[in-house]
């Protein structure tokens, strides 16, 4: 076990994972350091945590620690001064009338199905396209902060929620919402992804909040690319938060 001197939590620790691949970058190993004992970390030790580069999986919290490798950048919007793009635009007038609503976590099986047809469309091969339901509680469902569950419907006929179209998992931290994890309706022409971040800039700046958790900007990865899109933003070098710059200085 290794202590990390600069945080100020005694009684955590933290350890390096074996090497495993990459889920990102082929031909690639990656690590993790993982954060324990996982009780301890309540919701303001991992707003510290996030604001050091820190993810959550579940309850597993986590940052890549990667031998040789700092392709993973820990990115957050801006939220005051972001300004959406002409793309951005389109992808809110597209879905702006959709219905959220915000519940605690919780498990349904119109979720959990929606959850397998992303999968299977965007991420098919790739494992978590046959995750079972206790897979699923597993990595969206279990958490020990203050994480809230948001689905978007079309409104019916009488403008009431209708069918479901996308679902958010989203932690409220001290200075900031961290997006956890979004899938959504495997639809042609639709830009459901883009209109969750939107949304959560919005609720962001509602609640007071200065920042959007994005996770990791992967500049090789084309999946992980979008993220700086949502401008202006920030990406941790050095263990040190400044604007974001496509090509981060080594």
């Amino acid at each position: 076990m290794t202590h990390l001197k600069d945080l100020p939590f005694s009684t955590l620790q933290f350890y390096a994972t074996a090497a495993y691949p990459c889920s990102y970058l082929d031909d690639r190993e990656a690590r993790s350091q993982v954060a324990t004992p996982s009780h301890l970390i309540q919701n303001d030790v991992y707003s510290d945590l996030v604001k050091r580069g820190f993810r959550r999986s579940g309850l597993f919290t986590y940052r890549p620690y990667c031998d040789g490798c700092n392709a993973c950048v820990p990115m957050r919007v801006l939220c005051d001064e972001f300004k959406p793009d002409r793309s951005q635009k389109r992808a809110h007038q597209k879905h702006h009338q959709l219905i959220a609503r915000v519940s605690r976590l919780g498990f349904e099986s119109e979720h959990y199905d929606l959850y397998l047809r992303y999968q299977n469309s965007r991420h098919s091969g790739g494992g978590m396209d046959q995750d079972s339901v206790e897979q699923y509680k597993q990595f969206l469902l279990q958490s020990r902060v203050n994480s809230r569950l948001v689905e978007f419907r079309e409104p019916d006929s009488m403008g009431k929620p209708g069918e479901l179209k996308m679902v958010s998992i989203i932690d409220v931290l001290n200075d900031g919402l961290s997006a956890v994890y979004t899938f959504y309706a495997p639809e042609e022409r639709s830009s459901f992804g883009t209109y969750g971040v939107l949304w959560q800039i919005k609720q962001a700046k509602e609640l007071g909040l200065p920042y959007v958790y994005m996770g990791y900007w992967i500049g090789a990865s084309p999946k992980m690319q979008y993220k700086e899109r949502f401008g202006p933003c920030e990406s941790l070098q050095k263990d040190v938060w400044g604007r974001h710059f496509s090509v981060p200085p080594n």
